[in-house]
């Protein structure tokens, strides 16, 4: 008989299935430090990786942060300043904003109240130039080149816009709506007009004509991005008059007159963006060719 010959058996003993079971466990565990060790190694590689591309590609999120915590500071200074300067020279302005209209005052605080609302929107309009221009310096990083060069080219417009529309509710909007309700109110009432209520009828007759001026140029940036055409702004433009009609009721007094006054103006704005889309698309083509 072969004495080795049990070395070649099929059935194993419990103590040689203990052994290899030993052996088979230190080789797992060999097995697993490695994939361990490659773990580790391939996870410093991405961070590696992830550190190159935030020192090279876009800046991280504090530096934004940052940036824009700069861009405010800096805006806050320059409203702080025009606030201070035109709440000093109340007596200066008072004669052109009150229109020499006779006010009167409910109590000693509604005076203050009155300056601080009248003198924090000339603040507002004064700064806004500076502010817009901290905007720019904020966002421009983030822009692709039609956005950057749009905004650069109109910026200019959009803040003669607003101007316009400032000076259409002061000069047009804000008399004739005044002189309207006063009238229909003296039919049966005396009339008198705190100055607190007469800031917000300002207000109210100004700031948002001002905004809705804005109309061609947030049309013009939707047609340059490719969002907006021509033919879109025909096929909707019911619901569109509809939509203007609604917002010039909203943001005027609630006279018929302020509201017309305001809408027609809007009609208008809305048919000369339909001309500007078109003159721009018919400009992208020609360019194109």
């Amino acid at each position: 008989m072969d004495p080795y010959g049990d070395h070649q058996r099929k059935i194993l003993s419990p103590l040689d299935k203990k052994n290899r079971t030993e052996q088979n466990q230190l080789v797992g565990e060999g097995e697993t430090e490695k994939v361990v060790v490659v773990e580790a190694e391939t996870t410093k590689e991405m961070a590696a990786m992830k550190a190159e591309e935030t020192i090279s590609g876009d800046p991280p999120l504090v530096e934004h942060l940052t940036d824009l915590r700069k861009q405010l500071i800096k805006s806050a200074v320059i409203f702080a300043t025009f606030f201070i300067g035109v709440f000093a020279t109340v007596n200066l302005w008072f004669p052109i904003v009150t229109r020499g209209h006779e006010l009167i005052v409910l109590g000693p605080m509604e005076v203050v109240v009155f300056y601080m609302s009248i003198s924090t929107a000339l603040a507002f309009g004064l700064s806004l130039p500076f502010l817009c221009h901290f905007l720019w310096q904020f966002v421009k990083p983030g822009l692709n080149p039609k956005e950057t060069q749009f905004l650069s080219l109109y910026s200019p417009i959009m803040f003669f816009l607003f101007l316009g529309g400032l000076a259409f509710g002061y000069f047009v909007v804000n008399p004739l709506s005044y002189s309207f309700l006063i009238s229909l109110g003296a039919m049966n009432f005396n009339v008198m007009v705190s100055a607190q209520e007469y800031a917000k009828f300002l207000l109210m007759t100004t700031m948002p004509i001002g905004l809705l001026f804005e109309l061609p140029i947030v049309a013009m940036f939707l047609a340059a991005i490719g969002v907006l055409t021509a033919d879109t702004l025909r096929k909707v433009r019911k619901w569109s008059y509809l939509t203007l009609a609604v917002v010039s009721a909203l943001i005027t007094p609630p006279d018929f007159v302020s509201q017309l006054i305001v809408l027609i103006p809007m009609i208008l704005l809305y048919e000369a963006s339909i001309f500007i889309v078109l003159y721009m698309e018919r400009r992208h083509v020609a360019v194109n060719e």
